[in-house]
């Protein structure tokens, strides 16, 4: 026997071994994993923001109080003022994205500032994600927002005031997907 038709022979073996592994036709039993989610369960993990501020949860949060949980929580990773080093920069870049080095960070890419609070939400600090109560995720979303020179020091952002930031580059991003028929 060749070395092709060993080649040949050993491909059709693992694929009738692996149509053979499936699910029996007519059975409707899955391999038993885990168990349903409560709806409850699934509410808690339910936490989307989207552009226009649906989602967005009750709480307040002022520039001076997001930079006191900004030095205790963030600026180990994102520097002192949201300068970068080791982890990514959040402020400036404003006018280089056309250049060959541009620079992405809230005030110069983002186009939305519930998307801001929506990541910081889920996904900061790195290391303890979801652990930012409400008014601190908006003290630091205030905080980051004023940093980029897109509110002011006594602006308070919450869940009325925050989808009413209008990014810089929020022109610069379209729709891709049309809005779905209510």
């Amino acid at each position: 026997m060749s070395t092709r038709d060993l080649a040949a022979l050993a491909l059709a073996l693992v694929v009738g071994g692996c149509a053979g592994a499936g699910v029996t036709a007519g059975t409707t039993e899955g391999p038993n994993l885990g168990r349903e989610a409560t709806p409850a369960q699934v509410a808690g993990w339910d936490i989307s923001v989207g552009p226009d501020g649906a989602g967005l949860p009750p709480g307040k949060g002022t520039p001076s109080a997001g930079a006191l949980v900004y030095e205790q929580k963030c600026q180990a990773c994102h520097g002192a003022r949201g300068a970068g080093q080791p982890n990514d920069r959040l402020v400036g870049g404003q006018g280089t994205l056309a250049s060959k080095a541009p620079v992405k960070t809230i005030g110069s890419y983002w186009p939305y500032a519930t998307t801001v609070f929506d990541y910081v939400r889920r996904a900061m600090p790195y290391m303890q994600p979801q652990t930012l109560s409400n008014d601190e995720v908006y003290a630091l979303t205030a905080y980051l927002l004023n940093l980029n020179g897109i509110i002011g020091d006594s602006d308070e952002m919450s869940a009325q005031t925050l989808p009413k930031v209008t990014m810089p580059n929020q022109s610069n991003f379209i729709v891709v997907y049309p809005p779905r028929a209510k």
